[in-house]
């Protein structure tokens, strides 16, 4: 006869368990509710959301008339065609908008209207994006402590340096002499 716990690891093999949702499927209380809300707000079937509304709705803009700016200068498209504003977006469909030097690529699972928090906007879409580039852990070249007051001409030099801008000759100066005294 089977024990309580080859039956338990099985049923979790196979999907099937007690509480009738897969470990994947479990969501916070709190976000379930929002999704639904979000769902009763969201449109009937059958019908469409703008594409504007739809990227500032899941948060990939800050404000509805940014995400109409940026489908009017060419950097939404929907399934590879740019679009405007007013395009209707479906299910499946697949949005890249350009941004801030990146592009994000997303597929629609979920249409809505009105904006809802993070934690609900990132279940109406699916994130195809490439990882964002690694910000430079380069500390700030030439920050001076507040009140430090005005630097001395070796101050100066010494920033110059670091900083790499030496004069049209370079950084040793005039005629390749070095600098200094």
């Amino acid at each position: 006869m089977a024990s309580e716990d080859d039956v338990r690891d099985r049923d979790q093999d196979t999907g099937a368990g007690g509480s009738g949702e897969s470990p994947a499927a479990a969501v916070d209380p709190k976000v379930a509710a929002a999704i639904a809300a979000a769902e009763a707000a969201g449109p009937a079937s059958g019908e469409s959301v703008r594409i504007d509304s739809w990227i500032w709705a899941v948060r990939l803009v800050k404000t509805r008339s940014v995400g109409a700016t940026a489908c009017r200068g060419g950097h939404v498209r929907v399934n590879g065609e740019r679009v405007k504003p007013a395009h209707s977006v479906r299910v499946g469909d697949e949005v890249r908008l350009r941004q801030e030097g990146r592009e994000r690529i997303v597929v629609v699972r979920r249409l809505i209207r009105k904006r809802v928090g993070a934690p609900v906007a990132v279940q109406c879409y699916v994130d195809n994006s490439p990882p964002p580039p690694p910000r430079e852990a380069v500390a700030p070249i030439g920050v001076r402590d507040r009140g430090a007051g005005r630097p001395t001409k070796r101050d100066r030099r010494e920033l110059e340096r670091l900083r790499d801008l030496g004069g049209l000759d370079g950084p040793s100066g005039p005629a390749g002499r070095p600098r200094g005294r």
